[in-house]
């Protein structure tokens, strides 16, 4: 067995044995795999193995990958995005995670409307409030998700977070626990345009916290890839 399919097993092992610990069903948390730096070749052998939902950082490998690889793939834009680069890959992927403002929110409801597709995205929150991390504050995700709502051609089906690396996956517990209550809270004001029916939070580090804790979408690299980085990133 190749690393790839090793690690990818060890995975949905301990995927399905959180969900168990928590009564949840495995099928109702879905893997990312992250495929940043990682080269197309490493991408069909997990590919291969049966993952269809891939994550990417960067908007020009993103779209190099998605030129050269199978077409239903699901490619999610997890990193930050820049405003300028949303016209390459609004209609194009199936999830844009990293939505934390209204600017780029307006931006992306903009190219939707000219391309006749609807973008579904997920409001990035800042949990932890970590300076060298995106998103907004627990406070003003509210406000945003009202605000972002009312745009055309944009529909928000959740939350993401990244929360900090620590030594213990377990201190992330009341982070976790922070976002799936938000996720509730905003659920209950039946906000037109909204669903809170993805919460994407979990790491290579604690995806099994943050299954415990709720998540339905877990962002997985390291632990499927390994940790090498590839200077050509996108190169076979």
């Amino acid at each position: 067995m190749s690393e790839i399919m090793d690690g990818l097993q060890n995975v949905v092992q301990e995927m399905n044995k959180a969900c168990k610990s928590v009564h949840r069903k495995p099928s109702d948390v879905c893997l990312v795999a992250v495929s940043k730096t990682k080269p197309a070749d490493m991408i069909r052998e997990a590919y291969e193995a049966g993952v269809r939902d891939f994550g990417e950082n960067k908007v020009q490998e993103l779209c190099d990958k998605m030129e050269r690889l199978p077409k239903d793939i699901r490619w999610h834009m997890i990193g930050h995005l820049q405003r300028n680069k949303v016209k390459y890959i609004v209609g194009k992927v199936a999830l844009i995670h990293s939505v934390d403002s209204m600017r780029l929110a307006a931006e992306i409801s903009r190219l939707a409307v000219m391309n006749n597709v609807c973008q579904d995205i997920l409001i990035q929150v800042n949990v932890a409030r970590e300076e060298t991390k995106f998103g907004v504050t627990l406070e003003e995700t509210m406000e945003l998700v009202r605000e972002v709502a009312k745009l055309p051609n944009i529909h928000i089906c959740g939350l993401m977070t990244s929360a900090p690396y620590v030594e213990d996956p377990d201190e992330n517990l009341p982070i976790f626990h922070k976002m799936s209550q938000l996720a509730v809270d905003i659920r209950k004001e039946n906000i037109d345009n909204v669903d809170m029916k993805i919460l994407s939070m979990g790491m290579s580090q604690d995806y099994v916290a943050a299954i415990k804790e709720g998540s339905t979408m877990i962002r997985v690299g390291s632990k499927i890839f390994g940790q090498r980085y590839y200077t050509n990133s996108y190169v076979e």
